[in-house]
């Protein structure tokens, strides 16, 4: 379907670029001593909050297309919501909506895999907490008891901790209420239900990007052929595990649970049924190639077994990965992207490994590759494979020396530039390395406003969701207990124009959230925006 664009009726556009700068993970919070990013030095992004042409925008709950308003943002679905100019029912919200009206289990995939579990084993493996933002335990539980109520007897469970979008050492609750509920499910049906093996979400099975394989082989063993760290229940390691250090569980190793023979209860063989609960597509992409490419080179799988796999979501539409899914992802159709592609507007969209999927899959709808390549130009830059809060620069500095290279070229209209910093270093917990996170930021938005004035260009500065404006909280004793997961905080949305001669006004409507920032990006460029996109956030003279 051809998509066009009228060209705004008052508002020609900037004879420069239109560069719209992602500051991930940073919100709008009280200025505390938890908040990294009223904290930290920051003169530029200080200037622009305080300006006229600033304001907060929504990034969790509703206004993403999530269930409710008590759950978190993430990365994956903010991009979504600046890039489609709209708001789709998202992760959790598709999977409750499956699991309430049964749709999941009436599906083709859910029964083969109920039929392969009846004749051998059904295996879930997914993030185990209830952060909403990857998965929920409640989920595992209503798929278990379907599965155990159409027949199947033996399930084992590979749980990955969390620590990350819930408190740094909360795995016991977790695994307590598992426990609970399977024996329960055990003594009511006499089926074999157990936990297998686990280990920290940032230690096995769910990196992103393939920025380090090395992760996904450690879980992909641990799963399959029982290697890890040799335990007789989930509970015995963590409390060990904690015991030995101080890391949280998203840092843990790797463990399997063994039986009295000292052998791993759960193993994955042929015939078997594996499935993946988690709803979030960006860390479960590389497992799900672990399982089910019959060609694979980055690891030895060792005797790879030929088993049914699954996952919630197709979590990458273009790759089709994985080829089987119990839910169907949204339909993200008529992006912003496709649109400035279709009208000819040559556009760059750049970032580190670790959120270049963010400016450009999830941006563009979930969808893989160029739209057009012949005018856009997408730049990732390698990330560094080491503890971000030991290096929380990250590679800030370098996407901002080669976006200024992509805008002074004079080929590009339109850009888009994520940095990781503020949502990366942020999930490790450490105040100090946030606050320096964020001066980096700070200095590098200095650079690009600069060149942002020199070309005669307009700056858009915002976020996708907040982490680092809250770093730690604070029990009744005064203790101090880090906080890694994101926040319901609000993130800024400011417009940096130069030439602006009161041409327009920044007017938010009361509901202004992320998906607002596509139609206020296309007026900028000088286009009226599609009638169901959400309404732009300026009001022109």
């Amino acid at each position: 379907m051809a998509l066009s664009l009228d060209q705004h009726t008052t508002f020609p556009g900037r004879s420069g670029p239109v560069l719209v700068v992602v500051a991930d993970g940073v919100g709008i919070a009280d200025n505390v001593e938890s908040n990294a990013v009223a904290q930290a030095s920051t003169p530029t992004l200080d200037a622009l909050v305080d300006s006229p042409f600033s304001a907060q925008l929504a990034a969790h709950g509703t206004a993403v297309g999530l269930p409710t308003d008590s759950d978190m943002g993430n990365s994956e679905v903010g991009h979504n919501a600046i890039g489609a100019g709209r708001i789709f029912a998202q992760g959790a919200k598709l999977v409750n909506q499956a699991l309430e009206t049964g749709t999941l289990y009436e599906s083709d995939v859910w029964k083969e895999a109920v039929a392969h579990g009846r004749s051998g084993t059904m295996h879930f493996i997914g993030l185990h907490s209830d952060g909403n933002v990857h998965s929920h335990i409640a989920h595992l539980e209503q798929l278990i008891t379907q599965a155990v109520e159409e027949g199947v007897q033996r399930i084992r469970l590979h749980i990955l901790l969390d620590g990350r979008d819930t408190p740094p050492r909360s795995a016991m609750k977790y695994i307590d209420r598992t426990e609970a509920f399977l024996e329960t499910v055990n003594a009511a049906s006499g089926t074999d239900v157990r936990i297998a093996s686990g280990g920290g979400r940032m230690t096995i099975t769910m990196d992103r990007y393939e920025a380090d394989w090395e992760m996904i082989e450690r879980g992909y063993n641990c799963h399959t052929h029982g290697i890890g760290r040799p335990f007789t229940s989930a509970k015995h390691a963590v409390e060990t595990l904690y015991e030995e250090s101080d890391l949280g569980d998203q840092y843990l190793e790797q463990f399997v649970i063994i039986n009295e023979a000292e052998e791993p209860v759960g193993k994955i063989h042929d015939g078997d049924a594996v499935i993946v609960f988690n709803f979030r597509g960006d860390r479960s992409i590389e497992i799900s190639q672990a399982f089910e490419n019959e060609k694979f080179e980055a690891f030895d799988r060792g005797n790879h077994p030929k088993v049914f796999y699954a996952g919630m979501l197709q979590y990458d539409g273009d790759l089709l990965v994985p080829k089987n899914y119990l839910v169907d992802p949204p339909l993200i159709d008529r992006t912003m992207g496709e649109y400035l592609a279709e009208m000819g507007v040559p556009s760059f969209a750049i970032s580190e490994t670790q959120k270049f999927g963010h400016v450009t899959y999830f941006w563009n709808g979930n969808r893989s590759g160029y739209i057009n390549e012949e005018i856009e130009t997408y730049i990732e830059i390698p990330s560094d494979n080491v503890p971000f809060d030991e290096a929380p620069a990250m590679k800030a500095q370098e996407i901002t020396d080669v976006t200024i290279e992509l805008l002074r070229s004079g080929n590009y209209r339109y850009g888009r530039v994520n940095y990781a910093n503020g949502d990366m270093v942020g999930h490790t917990g450490n105040l100090v390395a946030a606050i320096t996170a964020m001066e980096t930021v700070d200095d590098c938005v200095r650079q690009l406003v600069d060149v942002i004035e020199e070309l005669g260009g307009v700056l858009i500065y915002t976020s996708d969701h907040g982490n680092a404006d809250k770093m730690f909280t604070e029990t009744s004793d005064g203790d101090r207990v880090p906080m890694t997961s994101h926040t319901l905080a609000p993130v800024p949305f400011v417009i940096h124009d130069p030439e602006n001669k009161n041409e327009y006004e920044l007017n938010p409507p009361p509901d202004a959230g992320l998906s607002h920032i596509a139609s206020t990006t296309l007026n900028l460029l000088g286009f009226q925006a599609p009638e169901d996109y959400q309404p732009s956030l300026l009001s022109f003279q």
